[in-house]
């Protein structure tokens, strides 16, 4: 089932959280700063050894001193109009997630909204990919979290949800 919600997700206690990760995956803004600095030093000391990641590829590290298991750090896509494949590699970065989620043994996951951001994707157009793709993989995970950072982002969410029903 794919639940929506707004909270803090370095809060969520589940298997594994996405991180809307940079390329170099060493932390930055928004999202990815707040999981660095709330899983503690070694987050990004265990990252440096990741080599970085591609826009729309994802990596897994530990979840270090958060309450998630896992942390899945995926590289969404700077917004440049839409025409340069923003839309297939924002789809990459939630499919990848999940592959890689499933292959670690993650039953429960929540993803943040990956690229709208200082990234700039726009939000109504990332939520419908994000919950396409979380539609896909619903049989096949306990939860499927989409753990928005605001109580608008949230209704969004839920009213593109009802439009797939």
């Amino acid at each position: 089932m794919i639940e929506i919600i707004k909270a803090d997700i370095t809060s969520l206690a589940v298997d594994a959280i996405v991180n809307a990760a940079n390329r170099s995956l060493l932390g930055g803004g928004g999202v990815d700063g707040a999981i660095h600095r709330a899983a503690g030093p070694l987050l990004l000391q265990f990252c440096r050894t990741l080599d970085g990641c591609r826009t729309g590829e994802a990596k897994i590290s530990p979840g270090f001193d958060l309450p998630a298991r896992r942390v899945i750090h995926s590289v969404g896509p700077v917004w440049r109009g839409g025409d340069h494949y923003e839309d297939r590699l924002l789809r990459a970065c939630y499919t990848n997630s999940f592959e890689l989620a499933l292959e670690n043994g993650v039953h429960s996951i929540a993803f943040p909204s990956i690229s709208t951001g200082v990234y700039g994707y726009p939000k109504p157009a990332a939520a419908r990919i994000a919950l396409s793709v979380m539609r896909e993989y619903d049989d096949r995970f306990e939860r499927i979290i989409a753990c928005c950072f605001s109580a608008e982002d949230a209704a969004l969410y839920r009213k593109i949800l009802d439009e797939f029903r």
